[in-house]
């Protein structure tokens, strides 16, 4: 019984840790780590503060995206920043589909990263 015991309360803890990681969490701070990758830093000038991430592409493709309207500029990147602020506050009020909804629309915005 002493041992259910002390093995319960080492798995509560545990499971309120997993539980405050929501998929919308998850997606937020994906798209940071892009937003502070070198390709992002490529795009809007500023330094990049991360070295990318290990699954990225050593260089950009070449040629141009088939759509126009994936392709980043620093105005639609600061944008997308702005989302994932709204996304955060959504997440933590508990609104998952209107979080997802917006990290939907600043993936849209941010584009085809190099």
């Amino acid at each position: 019984m002493r041992g259910t015991l002390i093995g319960a309360t080492i798995l509560v803890p545990l499971l309120a840790t997993a539980a405050a990681a929501t998929s919308c969490a998850e997606q937020i701070a994906t798209i940071e780590r892009r937003l502070e990758s070198p390709g992002a830093a490529a795009v809007t000038g500023e330094a990049p503060t991360r070295t990318g991430s290990p699954r990225a592409l050593a260089a950009p493709p070449a040629g141009q995206p088939s759509d126009p309207a994936v392709r980043p500029d620093a105005q639609r990147i600061a944008e997308a920043r702005g989302l994932i602020a709204t996304a955060r506050e959504q997440d933590r009020a508990g609104k998952a589909e209107a979080c997802a909804d917006t990290m939907t629309h600043a993936k849209e915005l941010i584009g085809a990263l190099p």
